[in-house]
C-alpha cells in the first residue's frame, strides 16, 4: 500500500516560473541549490518532454546518492510527478514518487511538495521519508531564491 508524507512551502516566484523549472530546466537545479544537487543528467527523451528520465545526483545526510526518474508532465495544473525508476532510495523504498504542484498565491506560488512510497522492509524507519522531503523542500526554496535573483 503506497504511503504519503506531504507539506506546504510559501514562494515569491509565480507557479508558471517554478513549474517550467521543473519541467523545462532541470539542468539548472544544481546551480539553484549547490549544496543539496550536484547533477542532473539526461538518460531518456529531452529535457522537458512527458516521459523523459533523467538521473539526478544528490547530497542526502551527507553523503552522495542518486535519483533515475521518468517525469510525468501536468501542465495544465502545473504538477511534476518524477516516478522513481532507479537509485539509492530503492534500497529502503518498493516505489518512490516525487510531486511537485504549484498553486497561485497571491504575488507568488504555495508549493504542494509530496512523496508517495511503500517501503522495502517494515524495519525502514518512518522518519527518513520526512528527511527526504525536508530535501526537497529546501531545493525547492533554493529554487526560489534562484529564480527571485534572477
Amino acid at each position: 500500500m503506497a504511503l504519503r508524507v506531504e507539506t506546504e512551502v510559501e514562494l515569491k516566484s509565480p507557479p508558471e516560473k517554478l513549474y517550467k523549472l521543473v519541467q523545462k530546466e532541470a539542468h539548472l537545479w544544481p546551480a539553484a541549490s549547490p549544496n543539496n544537487l550536484q547533477a542532473v543528467e539526461l538518460h531518456e527523451g529531452d529535457w522537458e518532454t512527458h516521459g523523459s528520465v533523467k538521473l539526478w545526483s544528490y547530497t542526502f545526510e551527507g553523503k552522495t546518492e542518486t535519483f533515475k526518474e521518468r517525469i510525468e508532465l501536468d501542465d495544465e495544473n502545473l504538477k511534476v510527478t518524477l516516478v522513481g525508476v532507479d537509485g539509492d532510495v530503492f534500497q529502503y523504498y518498493k516505489s518512490y514518487k516525487v510531486i511537485f504542484h504549484y498553486v497561485p498565491k497571491g504575488e507568488g506560488s504555495l508549493a504542494n511538495l509530496a512523496l508517495e512510497y511503500e517501503k522495502l522492509r517494515e524495519d525502514v524507519p518512518d522518519d527518513l521519508i520526512k528527511k527526504y522531503l525536508d530535501l526537497i523542500v529546501s531545493c525547492t526554496k533554493d529554487k526560489d531564491a534562484y529564480l527571485l535573483k534572477a
